[in-house]
């Protein structure tokens, strides 16, 4: 068997694919564990436009009927967002989610090996997973640097979750060789926040310069992801110090409920967002739509330099 044995791609999408026109993946973990029902439809229907209005087709993906599914038809949506038995597939859960037929959202991980299967080469998402805090005891690292270390997808992102210990995720990039950039930054940015504190390896000053930087690297024979930080907009960022009082706060809690593994990203940005008010969702919902908007400018650019 091959890998188009297990996969079905939306007719525009594949279309898009075949004549180099710009794609965009999406991911699916947003919706199933990120967002309440229907406000996630909302959202993937928003984000999708996004896309489409900077002349890139959208292909969110997601595991359902044991199908790998890049392009969602609205049904398709409809079943990842009420996210009834809907599982939350890394890179480990694959086979075992496709051989049983189970349905599950992709992570950022499984996005970028979903779209590098299907030749899509760039990716929105909110944030990236990263090394968590104190994970030099738990030894706790996301799956998604290590993907970003071996599978040839570029990742648009507002950085980091604020959740991780952001030092020692990029600490890890540079040591797995991943080039992180900044959209017109040099900071990298800090998911609700413009800034870390911790500098990029270089600063772009447009997508357009990224799209070339992407091209060379994958032209010389280099394979890996490349990690591209796009800053939230100015006047959704929120206090970097408030931030990290909310975070903190949230950490000692799912410390004392025992929350563990894959489990503790969904149960600290509900934590975050009950403890802002629901800011902190408001500003989640404004950056993935930011990076979807810089993610389809870089296709379009990569796309007439192939």
């Amino acid at each position: 068997m091959q890998i188009k044995d297990y996969m079905d791609i939306l007719p525009e999408v594949q279309q898009a694919i075949k004549k180099n026109q710009p794609v965009v993946a999406l991911e699916s973990t947003i919706l199933s564990h990120g967002m309440p029902y229907p406000e996630n439809v909302a959202f993937a229907g928003e984000v999708e436009k996004v896309v489409r209005a900077e002349g890139a087709v959208p292909a969110t993906i997601a595991l359902i009927g044991g199908r790998i599914k890049i392009g969602l038809t609205p049904d398709e949506l409809t079943i990842m967002c009420k996210a009834e038995d809907v599982g939350k597939v890394s890179r480990r859960d694959m086979a075992t989610y496709l051989a049983l037929k189970k349905n599950g959202a992709t992570t950022v991980a499984t996005t970028m090996i979903c779209a590098a299967m299907a030749g899509i080469r760039v990716f929105a998402t909110g944030g990236i997973g990263g090394v968590h805090r104190h994970g030099e005891v738990t030894m706790d690292v996301s799956a998604d640097l290590q993907e970003l270390k071996q599978t040839s997808v570029a990742v648009v992102c507002a950085g980091a979750k604020q959740i991780l210990d952001i030092g020692r995720t990029l600490e890890y990039l540079e040591t797995m060789g991943v080039p992180v950039l900044g959209n017109g930054t040099a900071d990298f940015p800090a998911f609700y926040c413009r800034k870390s504190g911790f500098g990029v390896d270089y600063a772009a000053k447009d997508e357009a310069e990224i799209a070339s930087i992407i091209h060379t690297k994958w032209a010389l024979g280099l394979e890996g992801g490349v990690l591209i930080g796009n800053p939230i907009p100015e006047e959704y960022a929120l206090d970097y110090d408030y931030m990290e009082g909310v975070i903190t706060q949230a950490l000692a809690e799912a410390d004392q409920k025992g929350v563990r593994g894959k489990d503790i990203t969904p149960f600290m940005l509900a934590k975050v967002k009950e403890m802002t008010k629901g800011v902190s969702f408001a500003s989640n919902v404004q950056l993935a739509y930011n990076n979807a908007r810089v993610a389809a400018k870089i296709s379009k650019a990569l796309s007439q330099l192939n």
